[in-house]
């Protein structure tokens, strides 16, 4: 079953945004370039769709064939929320506010019915149960914050579809290994989707995601870190560094601009990535670093949840050394 689902999720994916990718798929969603754009051309947006129909489809597939798939059903209506919303931002601009309400209303629900609560944070050698009222806000901003800086990193070719690939078949496999097959099934289908987008958008893109595409996947990451630490499949810190190349990135760059005094919520040309296809004037070198990033980082989620506490405290500290050289690096050169 697994793999005729992996087999009709690629191909469903790759296969309609081919379609929306043509002048004759009916584009009826245009990015057309702006000052703060990384694109010189008006380009497709609706790759997003097409990611999401090919998951939503296999993942109610395999929710019917598997009555002990519940929590499955909740990501994906939950899911659906968000798609919803982020549709309709591509096509008439939403404002923010809006937007972080559903965002929250999403997270609401999915929380509410799973009870994926960030009850307790360990990390090596130190642990902490959160009082219930600061567990339940802690996991709210997490869902959000998760579901708006993918969507803050979908800014060059290739970037966001190979962040799903890479971190959602990480997880299938530390799934696998923990024996839990309805989290690696799921956590595969994702990969699958992102990989048949990832076909047609990687650089030169002839295909985006738009925020329908990459709400979604930040959502996704949120919910599938919280459900992997609720199964006990890797400890919340081992999710947070599978996605740490966005996670960072977004992060540092938010504060700098807060700090700045700078409207967070407009649109900018300032996150890492973004000046790094500045300075190299394209997106394929880019692209081709950022894989190495993710893939060590993948590497290293893989073997952190089997060493030893004192393993796991060096890894962590290995990748603070690692992220602090590389945003020294990186403003050093930009300047």
């Amino acid at each position: 079953m697994i793999p005729t689902l992996m087999l009709m999720t690629f191909a469903l994916s790759a296969l309609l945004t081919y379609r929306f990718s043509r002048p004759e798929g009916g584009n009826f969603l245009l990015d057309h370039p702006n000052a703060r754009s990384l694109h010189s051309r008006p380009t497709p947006m609706s790759g997003g769709i097409a990611m999401l129909t090919a998951f939503g489809c296999a993942a109610i597939l395999a929710c019917v064939s598997d009555g002990t798939m519940q929590a499955s059903l909740w990501i994906c209506l939950s899911t659906l929320l968000i798609f919803t919303i982020s549709l309709l931002d591509d096509f008439f601009n939403l404002s923010a506010l809006f937007r972080l309400m559903i965002h929250a209303a999403a997270a609401v629900l999915l929380l509410s019915q799973t009870e994926w609560w960030l009850i307790a944070f360990s990390l090596p050698y130190f642990s902490f149960i959160l009082p219930e009222t600061i567990a339940i806000i802690i996991s709210l901003l997490f869902v959000v914050w998760m579901t708006n800086l993918y969507n803050f990193m979908d800014g060059m070719d290739g970037i966001a579809g190979s962040m799903a690939l890479f971190g959602f078949s990480t997880m299938a496999i530390l799934a696998g290994l923990a024996g839990e097959m309805a989290f690696m099934l799921m956590s595969v289908l994702v990969a699958c989707a992102a990989t048949g987008f990832l076909v047609f958008n990687f650089p030169p893109a002839k295909i985006f995601m738009g925020d329908t595409g990459s709400s979604s996947l930040g959502f996704l990451a949120a919910a599938f870190s919280l459900w992997g630490t609720e199964l006990g499949i890797f400890p919340l810190w081992v999710a947070l560094l599978i996605f740490s190349p966005f996670i960072i990135d977004a992060t540092v760059t938010l504060l700098k601009r807060m700090w700045r005094k700078e409207k967070i919520w407009q649109a900018h040309k300032t996150h890492y990535y973004q000046r790094l296809v500045q300075l190299y004037g394209s997106h394929r070198p880019v692209l081709l670093r950022f894989y190495a990033l993710m893939a060590a980082c993948s590497f290293s989620a893989l073997f952190a949840p089997f060493l030893s506490a004192m393993g796991q405290l060096f890894l962590l500290l290995f990748w603070v050394f690692i992220y602090v050289g590389l945003i020294i690096w990186v403003d050093r050169v930009a300047k």
